[in-house]
C-alpha cells in the first residue's frame, strides 16, 4: 500500500477593515479583536511563534485565532475547489484501465454551500503599543484601559 502524498493548498482572502485590519477572536476568552494585517514580506512584520491576546494577555499558536465566520467562510469557499480535486483524482486512478471508460462528472458536489463573501465593518479603536509599535491592534471601546501587546504580552494603557 502507497501513500499518497499529495496536497491541496486553497488561498482564502479574508476582508480587512479600511485601515487594514483583520478580524481575529482568541481561542481563550472568546473575545474578538483586530490585528494588523502586513503585506506578505514586509520588513516592519515581527516573525513570532505565537501571539498573545490583546483582551485577556493569554497566548497561543499562530494558526487558533480564526473567528467561527472566517472558519465556516473559509470551508465553504474550498468547497468548489476540493469537489474538482476529488474528481480529477478519480479520474486519474481509473485512467488507464482496459474496458472502463471513465468520464468525471463535473456535476459532482460534496454539498458544502457557498458562502456569502464576508464584509468588514469599521469598529473598534486602535491601540498602538509602546514596546513593538510596528504591531498595533484594535480593540473594543470599553477593552481600551488595559491592553496586552500581541507580540509580547506586555500590558499597557491606551
Amino acid at each position: 500500500m502507497t501513500q499518497m502524498e499529495d496536497q491541496i493548498q486553497i488561498t482564502t482572502d479574508f476582508p480587512l477593515d479600511d485601515d487594514g485590519f483583520l478580524r481575529r477572536e482568541c481561542p481563550s476568552c472568546e473575545h474578538q479583536f483586530k490585528w494588523y494585517a502586513h503585506q506578505e514580506g514586509d520588513p516592519d512584520a515581527e516573525v513570532v511563534n505565537q501571539y498573545y491576546c490583546p483582551l485577556c494577555g493569554e497566548p497561543s499558536g499562530l494558526e487558533a485565532w480564526w473567528t467561527p465566520d472566517q472558519l465556516s467562510y473559509a470551508q465553504g469557499s474550498a468547497g468548489p475547489a476540493l469537489d474538482r480535486y476529488l474528481g480529477d483524482m478519480v479520474a486519474g486512478a481509473l485512467k488507464g484501465i482496459k474496458g472502463l471508460d471513465f468520464k468525471a462528472n463535473r456535476n459532482f458536489t460534496l454539498g458544502i454551500p457557498t458562502p456569502d463573501p464576508l464584509t468588514e465593518s469599521n469598529d473598534m479603536v486602535i491601540a498602538q503599543p509602546p514596546c513593538h509599535p510596528n504591531e498595533p491592534v484594535k480593540v473594543p471601546e470599553a477593552n481600551t484601559g488595559r491592553v496586552h501587546c500581541l507580540i509580547c504580552g506586555s500590558a499597557f494603557a491606551v
